[in-house]
């Protein structure tokens, strides 16, 4: 289980296809440990270290997180990490899980001041997961949702999340994974 407070960004160094499955070795950041076996919010979606020396470690992304994940799309150069939430840890974001429920679209990006309001289009299918001043991930960022619109929404990011983040390198139609807050889907399923 994850918070989506990003903790670091690191360089995918090599991606490589074998066997229907895609292999990132992604650079090890500064002062972590990681051990083979490891849960690391990568981007959002919840991989293992299979393989880990002193400069990077090597993640496996099976069939089924190439379908539901951007990565599945487009390999990016930088992703955000996240090591696992601890019990003894605060949380400052929501909690999330780090199983991507579907990939989104960025539409549209626009300035205020030093911020930027992000408009993200996502599966109709997940509307009744969205509401205003809600939580969502976005490429596994904890984000509070400004406002809800037909199949998007918008979320307003300072700038520390623009300088310590990827998105701030998005560009409009990229793609991002999206999350959608667990209590929400839990609340949904039992209305049904």
């Amino acid at each position: 289980m994850f918070t989506g407070i990003i903790s670091k960004v690191a360089k995918v160094e090599k991606a490589e296809k074998r066997n229907g499955s895609l292999f990132f070795i992604i650079q090890k950041p500064k002062g972590w440990t990681i051990k083979t076996g490891d849960s690391i919010a990568t981007d959002g979606a919840c991989l293992t270290a299979i393989r880990v020396n002193s400069k990077n470690y090597t993640v496996e992304l099976m069939p089924e997180t190439l379908n539901k994940t951007s990565f599945g799309k487009k390999i990016p150069s930088m992703v955000n990490l996240e090591l696992p939430l601890k019990l003894k840890d605060k949380v400052d974001g929501h909690f999330v899980l780090g199983h991507i429920d579907a990939i989104g679209k960025i539409e549209k990006i626009t300035k205020q001041g030093l911020s930027s309001i992000y408009q993200i289009g996502f599966p109709k299918s997940f509307s009744k997961l969205v509401v205003d001043k809600g939580s969502i991930t976005v490429d596994g960022i904890s984000l509070t949702i400004v406002k809800v619109l037909n199949n998007a929404f918008t979320v307003a990011l300072m700038d520390y999340t623009l300088n310590h983040t990827t998105l701030g390198q998005k560009k409009v139609k990229e793609p991002v994974n999206l999350e959608f807050d667990i209590i929400a889907k839990y609340f949904t399923r039992s209305k049904k």
